[in-house]
């Protein structure tokens, strides 16, 4: 059992920190350059699927970080595996608070309706993306540390 759950969290932690490093790096460039109104519909498109399971993700791999870290038997593993757990729970905060906001929003927005004086909001919902991409990759690498050294 607990092999199993240490690939699932291996695979939890790494899928967030993959998706959200995809988007940082080719997703989000492509959508700042595209005009208002084709920037609107697209978004639209790409939250459908990754706005339902993202947050299972996350959460997911909360949780059983910190059900590691409470078994854990050393004082190394216990920190990395609480660390790791944290780092995650920042993703979901980041992007509960932050992110989903902006998303919705932007899904209320009919391009028809923009206009010279649209709040585009890309560049804020970059930024706070790459805060939580930068919390997805350290929960990732800390999870990873803790799995090796338990």
């Amino acid at each position: 059992m607990v092999e199993t759950l240490s690939v699932l969290v291996l695979v939890g932690t790494g899928l967030v920190a993959g998706v959200l490093f995809a988007v940082a790096i080719s997703v989000m460039p492509a959508l700042i350059a595209m005009t208002p109104d084709r920037y609107v519909d697209t978004h639209k498109l790409l939250g459908k699927r990754y706005d339902r399971i993202m947050p299972f993700i996350v959460s997911g791999s909360v949780l059983v970080d910190a059900a590691f870290a409470v078994r854990a038997h050393e004082a190394g593993p216990r920190a990395l595996f609480i660390a790791g757990a944290l780092a995650m729970a920042g993703v979901a905060v980041v992007s509960q608070t932050r992110n989903v906001p902006i998303n919705n929003r932007v899904k209320k927005t009919r391009p028809q309706d923009l206009g010279p004086n649209w709040p585009d909001p890309r560049r804020q919902w970059r930024d706070w993306h790459l805060l939580r991409t930068c919390f997805a990759i350290a929960g990732c690498a800390l999870t990873a540390a803790a799995v090796v050294l338990s």
